[in-house]
């Protein structure tokens, strides 16, 4: 079974690949602060603000983004 902080990358991942600037520059940042070991709070709290918002304009068009977005903010949440 996958563990929480490699579900989260590779759901995060996805997102810097989407190419819907909402999502994928915050998500970009937040990968490329992971890889430091050095998520700060502002980075993760910009992703989480990001992902909220596309939740909320996308959240529910039937994509295989829509459970991603939740997922990844119970998951952001939880760091």
């Amino acid at each position: 079974m996958i563990n929480q902080g490699d579900e989260l990358r590779e759901i995060i991942t996805k997102f810097a690949e989407s190419g819907w600037d909402l999502i994928d520059a915050p998500s970009i940042k937040w990968l490329n602060s992971n890889l430091n070991e050095k998520v700060s709070e502002i980075v993760t709290n910009e992703l989480i603000t990001a992902v909220e918002k596309a939740d909320s304009e996308c959240g529910n068009c039937g994509c295989e983004f829509d459970p991603l977005y939740k997922r990844a903010l119970v998951l952001l949440r939880g760091i």
